[in-house]
């Protein structure tokens, strides 16, 4: 009961968090005309911490003073999680769709309740099994459609999205990482020093990485400083902020639940500002994915 108080007390925000980060592809794709995925992933968690510098530094800095050697290390933990989740997603934009992408990105709930009888000692149940399968299949026929939807003789092309859609799920899979810790971490942190703390870790791994890969560089123009500031400013520290503080209330299997909003979203804005057609094969497989997941994270998936 205390949990769907809670859901229903945040419910209004919904909406806002989904449509906030379902915007993330698009401004994306429009950086990625003058930058590299790694400078673009880099640059949103950077200004996303520079935002919240002012707001948060102090308390930051009091709350973590008194917090233990494990603690801190599940922090650094999970903001190299996050750094990994964003590399991987916004590198496989250059490979793979808008949807299929995000669909596969979006697997994350997947990941959280395999994750979570390891983590947190919950036992799935057989209808968890059962949804897994079907969003497994959905990944499959999303996967050896590409083939089909492109050009069937096109190696390369097959190839790169098969790149693309690897890339994409191994960022849900950083991402259940980072929401399973989040979970654990909410408990003992404030949202505003938890988000704070985990955005800075990400862009600090983040400026390390591209400062270290040859031939990038880190000079921008103000065209990319719009694109940048508004990847960071609405799916990031509205939209993922929004997230966290999900997390610090509801288990992390119903946060996760929350982020489905996010391909129909992207799908959506891909049409208007991308012109960007889905393929028969990922509107299949993304239906299939999606109900998939929907069954596998039904309220009654576990047992005691």
């Amino acid at each position: 009961m205390k949990i769907i108080r809670t859901i229903n007390k945040e419910y209004y925000l919904l909406p806002f968090a989904i449509l906030a980060i379902s915007t993330a592809s698009i401004f994306i794709r429009f950086a990625q005309h003058s930058l590299s995925s790694i400078v673009v992933a880099t640059y949103r968690l950077a200004f996303a911490s520079l935002l919240l510098l002012p707001f948060s530094l102090v308390p930051t800095a009091h709350a973590l003073r008194g917090k233990s050697g494990k603690e801190i290390v599940l922090l650094f933990v999970s903001g190299i999680f996050l750094a990994i989740h964003f590399a991987a997603w916004i590198i496989s934009l250059e490979y793979t769709t808008i949807i299929a992408s995000v669909v596969l990105v979006t697997t994350t709930p997947i990941w959280v309740a395999i994750l979570s009888p390891i983590l947190t000692r919950d036992k799935p149940s057989w209808i968890f099994w059962i949804g897994l399968t079907i969003a497994m299949i959905g990944i499959v026929v999303i996967s050896a459609g590409q083939r089909s939807y492109t050009n069937y003789f096109d190696q390369t092309v097959f190839n790169k999205r098969i790149v693309g859609n690897s890339l994409a799920l191994l960022g849900a899979l950083c991402a259940a990482f980072y929401v399973i810790i989040g979970r654990v971490m909410r408990s003992k942190l404030s949202n505003k020093v938890y988000t704070f703390s985990v955005y800075m870790i990400a862009a600090i791994v983040l400026l390390l990485v591209t400062i270290l890969m040859p031939g990038q560089s880190l000079m921008i123009s103000l065209t990319d400083v719009k694109w940048l500031v508004l990847l960071a400013l609405i799916p990031q520290l509205i939209g993922h902020t929004l997230i966290n503080r999900f997390l610090g209330a509801m288990p992390a299997h119903h946060v996760s639940l929350f982020l489905l909003g996010e391909p129909v979203g992207a799908v959506i804005l891909a049409f208007f500002f991308l012109q960007e057609i889905p393929g028969i094969w990922e509107l299949i497989g993304g239906v299939i994915i999606l109900v998939g997941i929907s069954f596998a994270i039904s309220v009654n998936r576990y047992v005691k």
